[in-house]
């Protein structure tokens, strides 16, 4: 994935002609004021045939014409360079100093995101990392604001827009998720997404990012479960197959937390190959949640034979289950209807009745309210008949 990368940025940073050729003919042709020997150091800089030499001929021509008219241009030259030569920390240094005169530069941005990104990534510090990825995040803004420069077409622009955005929101989003606002991540990325559907089917950063979105669902309070078994699943499908391995078991405990099972999946990952989003009528039945299934268990439960472990006379705390009764640990609350008259000991068997209120699972509490003791049904007297005997 990351030569995919690093080849998108060698295409942005080349997505617009270079205006070095055109400088060249104007300073021949008398258009940008040039010395002889400047314009030779110039040329000479310009026609070099390998990206190493270019980027030495055209920083020696700065340092003997610091304060040329074309010095933008010959900062743009550098950092293409460098960037081929794969020079990272000469790549940053021309992008610092391309920003320095040229603060909505995309190509330098683009790089300072990506290289400074890669760096913050590998932090384990956590207050130094966040710190990093805020930084980034800051180039990353200052890039997706960045306004169109005078010379240049509105076509070109939205040409070198389309192809930086995607890095400036994947990074912006990557900052948002290190400081758990999964909430603008989200909207992040499916911008980002949203507005690069194809590169959505194939090996691409926008496809890592589809797979980010997953995780950034998954990783919600509280977890989004189905977006992120439809996005997991949809990176899934068109990822290479060693990156499979890492999105699958995400989609696939996504779909059974929300589902319960895997049953049906198929239908979802058929539904992923042609569509991005959650088509409309494409539906998951959700798993019962665990207090709606108590609340069912309770409702249609007769009444409840108990065992008390501290009462008064408005409120029982019992011991229900099994397991409860085992360990003595009540697991019950039953909030009473009306005050009780005898309030009853721990220890007592009783029968009670009331409607479902709350749950909470840890630790296991079941609470009903409209509560009732219920009082013993007697059994009626048997009457024996009798039977009288003759005299004789």
């Amino acid at each position: 994935m990351k030569k995919v990368v690093l080849a998108s940025l060698l295409a942005v940073a080349g997505a617009v002609p270079s205006a070095s050729l055109v400088y060249a003919q104007q300073a021949s042709s008398g258009g940008i004021q040039m010395s002889q020997e400047e314009y030779a150091a110039y040329n000479k800089a310009n026609t070099a045939t390998t990206a190493a030499d270019k980027a030495a001929a055209f920083e020696a021509y700065l340092k003997q014409y610091p304060n040329s008219a074309v010095k933008v241009d010959v900062l743009n030259q550098i950092l293409f360079a460098d960037s081929q030569v794969g020079d990272q920390a000469a790549t940053l240094n021309a992008a610092d100093r391309l920003l320095a005169i040229d603060p909505n530069n995309l190509r330098a941005l683009t790089f300072e995101v990506f290289y400074r990104r890669a760096d913050a990534d590998k932090l384990t510090d956590p207050a130094a990392k966040q710190a990093a990825l805020d930084a980034v995040a800051k180039y990353a803004q200052q890039g997706l604001s960045a306004t169109k420069p005078k010379d240049m077409s509105d076509a070109d622009f939205a040409t070198l827009k389309s192809k930086t955005d995607p890095t400036f929101e994947s990074a912006v989003a990557d900052d948002d998720m290190a400081k758990k606002d999964n909430a603008d991540a989200i909207t992040v990325l499916k911008k980002e997404i949203d507005a690069d559907t194809d590169d959505t089917t194939k090996p691409s950063p926008v496809l890592q990012d589809v797979y980010v979105l997953a995780q950034a669902y998954y990783t919600s309070t509280p977890p989004d479960y189905l977006n992120c078994a439809w996005y997991a699943t949809r990176a899934a499908a068109f990822a290479p197959a060693a990156s499979k391995t890492i999105i699958v078991p995400l989609a696939t405990y996504c779909y059974k937390k929300y589902h319960g099972s895997a049953d049906g999946y198929a239908a979802m990952q058929t539904a992923v190959q042609t569509s991005l989003d959650p088509p409309a009528g494409f539906t998951v039945t959700a798993a019962p949640k665990p207090e709606d299934l108590v609340a069912n268990l309770v409702s249609t439960t007769p009444d409840l034979g108990v065992t008390v472990v501290s009462a008064t006379d408005s409120q029982l705390v019992l011991e229900v289950s099994d397991d409860a009764v085992a360990s003595k640990t009540p697991d019950f609350t039953v909030n009473l209807k009306e005050p009780l008259k005898t309030i009853p000991q721990p220890g007592d068997k009783i029968t009670v009745d009331g409607t479902y209120d709350s749950y909470t699972a840890s630790p296991l509490m079941i609470t009903m309210s409209d509560g009732s003791i219920v009082a013993p049904k007697r059994t009626a007297p048997v009457h024996h008949p009798v039977h009288h005997t003759s005299g004789f």
